[in-house]
């Protein structure tokens, strides 16, 4: 059995991220091996998850896996860890669409985990325990097990808060002062990502760890954690080894940092080996590379970066084996990008726009695709701020209201987020396009 906490909020900004960070890594310091997991489509947060506790953030989201796997996609990245510690999304109750499909509270009961609702105290005081009540009572389901305070602003504030909360019958398990020294910058599609700002992002760890264990009662927080029963549920396994070597070239670096680790675990099983670049200073692909993926990130902050390594462009636009683009793949994949030369593979031109683009897509593949095969139904997710011209005429995906991807027997290229363990047959499938390429 695994200990485990399902860290809350009554809504966004309340200050979930610093909480269940500053846990995450004030655990881990004490010794303790604690497993990082965001509810949600979120690549950011698990950044800093990973640096808190040196193990891979991993997404818990039905919509994107089925419900069915969040136990068994638990058990396995938890495999080992005395701890996990489960960053919400939102507001507690707020879920996909009108429903709580797919919220924290939906992730918190399929995982029988207690919940602590982390409370932004900065504009109210006796008003909290009100705000407590109603959550705690709202879904008898959902068991809260606690309070953390948030923006706690003098002693004062603290006792008139905790004496409220005292006739609730909610324990209070922290109270945080305002702080500085725990803030994370962020721009256009939210916080600037851990891989982008190490040296920083680590000295801000070692100050939110400070932080929260002196601001909560960390032995509580556990003993409760502890009382989180066992799970029936096996864990997930990314299928079978098959024989191995597919070299794989997968883009990393600061401007591709969006991922899910399963991706790559389902990959080595199917039979690759998986080999970083980076786009921004590699000038070749990785010797003996089969096959291409790309995922999501920021090419569009570092568009000079990645037009300026030609040599590396070049390359791209040359190979001749399956490639996967998501999102700023597909950028990459863009003859332009803001006016600045990418790979060309597709004859479209990308540009940033003010307007985001954001939400669930339940798609159906329209066309085969290195990856896709016509009438295929997809759970997919969009993000990003930019857009390109001209519009697929023959797109790979349709959704309700939408469209969009550009797909044929070498590429699949599309603005949507796929979490490959929801869809366990892409793996295989672009390992054995791979293979069968010759070259």
């Amino acid at each position: 059995m695994v200990a485990r906490l399902v860290i809350a909020a009554p809504a966004s900004g309340a200050g979930k991220t610093t909480v269940a960070t500053g846990l995450m890594a004030a655990f881990t310091r004490r010794g303790m091996a604690v497993s990082p997991h965001k509810v949600g489509p979120d690549y950011i947060d698990p950044s800093y998850h990973a640096l808190a506790t040196g193990r891979p953030g991993r997404n818990l989201d039905p919509w994107l896996v089925g419900e069915e796997r969040i136990a068994p996609l638990f058990r396995h990245g938890a495999a080992g860890a005395d701890l996990a510690v489960v960053e919400g999304v939102m507001g507690l109750y707020d879920g996909a669409g009108a429903s709580e499909f797919a919220s924290t509270a939906h992730v918190a009961r399929l995982l029988d985990a207690p919940v602590v609702l982390v409370v932004d105290a900065a504009k109210q005081s006796r008003s909290v325990a009100a705000l407590v009540h109603g959550f705690a009572s709202y879904d008898t389901r959902i068991r809260l097990g606690g309070v953390i305070l948030n923006r706690i602003g003098s002693e004062r504030h603290e006792s008139i808060c905790r004496e409220a909360l005292a006739e609730s019958g909610v324990p209070v398990l922290g109270a945080i002062r305002r702080s500085d020294a725990v803030a994370t910058p962020s721009r256009h599609l939210g916080l600037v990502p851990a891989a982008e700002r190490r040296t920083q992002a680590a000295q801000a760890m070692d100050a939110v760890a400070a932080l929260i264990a002196a601001s909560c009662d960390l032995e509580e927080l556990l003993r409760l954690a502890r009382t989180a029963p066992p799970l029936l549920a096996d864990p997930w396994t990314p299928g079978p080894s098959a024989p191995g070597g597919v070299r794989i070239a997968v883009a990393g670096g600061q401007a591709f940092t969006f991922g899910y680790a399963e991706q790559a675990e389902l990959l080595t099983a199917a039979g690759a080996e998986v080999v970083p670049f980076d786009p921004l200073t590699d000038e070749t692909l990785p010797e003996g590379a089969r096959g291409i993926v790309i995922g999501g990130g920021f090419p569009e902050v570092y568009a000079a970066e990645l037009s300026a390594n030609e040599p590396l462009r070049k390359e791209v636009a040359a190979f001749d084996g399956p490639i996967s683009a998501e999102c700023a793949g597909l950028l990459y994949l863009a003859r332009q990008l803001d006016g600045r030369p990418m790979c060309g593979i597709l004859d479209i031109e990308a540009r940033m726009t003010g307007a985001l683009t954001l939400g669930y897509r339940d798609a159906v593949a329209v066309r085969d695709s290195v990856l896709t095969r016509d009438g295929e139904r997809y759970h997919g997710h969009e993000f990003h701020r930019t857009a390109v011209d001209p519009a697929p005429d023959r797109p790979l995906f349709r959704w309700r209201g939408g469209a969009d991807g550009f797909g044929d027997g070498r590429v699949a290229a599309s603005y949507l987020h796929l979490h490959w363990a929801g869809s366990p047959h892409l793996a295989p499938r672009f390992v054995e396009a791979c293979r069968a390429r010759s070259f």
